[in-house]
């Protein structure tokens, strides 16, 4: 908690007392209050308490200790793509993906004043949503750890040239100047949120909804793997929306795929493109199914 702001710490405090009365109804969320993240949390479930948490790695710990029930974390965005960490944390984390939301991101330029700012903090992500605004004025970005950490620290600093890259909310939570609305560079910026739970859904409980499965695995080493671990979805009829490589290791010889397919294990198409899979695997592992928040295609 002392990694916040100053201008943040209250706020925290507060939320984790209002989560530790009652844990089953926290969301744990990365970043200080008045977040995307805090957004989404919010607008799934509008009754949580939600429990921030400085790293995506403490809200995976929150859920693993009981401290929330849930996690909501950001795992893409259109228009700058993977979330960092996330596809390394998740399979490690011992907790399932029980859901996924959609939410359109839009950011506010924040300050002491209105400027000129000659800095702007943000989380990385939000600083490449927003490359071309604050290239065009030669702002220069500055990483921070989230969003609204970021409005916290520049009300801390005091610096009237620095500004921040957040959600409007921020601005109300830390007393800054909003200079400019909807500066993203896109404007239908959207991030792709799931939701994490200690307990997996039984996907018997999805059968007839428009389901999603998410899973990593690891082909064996040996020529054409992929191409044939793969196959079984193809002859199958089954559709994988996502397929993403990363290294797990220094080996570099051994690359772990994360995937997303429609439908959940119980449809005998999918089932039997799981058992191909795994035939061709050194690993799988299922991170979960769920509702689609989203119809795709």
């Amino acid at each position: 908690m002392e990694s916040y702001p100053t201008p943040a710490l209250a706020l925290v405090e507060e939320m984790h007392a209002a989560a530790a009365a009652d844990p089953s109804r926290a969301i744990a969320f990365q970043g200080a209050p008045g977040a995307n993240s805090h957004r989404a949390a919010i607008e799934w479930s509008p009754d949580c308490l939600p429990l921030p948490c400085f790293s995506f790695e403490d809200a995976l710990d929150a859920v693993s200790a009981g401290r929330a029930g849930s996690a909501i974390i950001p795992i893409e965005n259109s228009q700058h793509g993977r979330v960092a960490d996330i596809h390394f944390l998740l399979p490690g984390s011992g907790l399932s993906i029980v859901g996924e939301q959609f939410l359109p991101i839009s950011y506010a330029v924040m300050g002491l004043g209105k400027g000129p700012y000659r800095s702007a903090h943000s989380h990385p992500q939000a600083l490449g949503q927003t490359r071309k605004y604050l290239r065009d004025r030669g702002i220069v970005p500055l990483a921070y750890a989230d969003t609204a950490g970021a409005a916290a620290l520049v009300k801390e600093m005091g610096d009237p040239e620095a500004c921040a890259i957040a959600p409007a909310l921020a601005a109300d939570l830390y007393d800054l100047t909003i200079a400019e609305l909807g500066v993203e560079d896109a404007p239908d910026n959207t991030t792709r949120f799931v939701v994490l739970s200690r307990d997996a859904l039984d996907p018997a409980t999805l059968a007839g909804q428009a389901a999603m499965t998410t899973f990593v695995f690891e082909v064996k080493n040996v020529p054409a793997a992929l191409y044939k671990a793969l196959g079984g979805f193809a002859t199958n009829g089954v559709n994988m929306t996502k397929l993403e490589s990363y290294q797990q290791g220094a080996s570099f010889s051994a690359t772990m795929f994360f995937a997303d397919i429609l439908g959940a294990p119980g449809d005998p198409a999918i089932d039997r493109a799981l058992e191909e899979l795994a035939f061709h695997s050194k690993e799988l592992r299922m991170l979960g199914s769920y509702r689609q928040a989203r119809v795709r295609g």
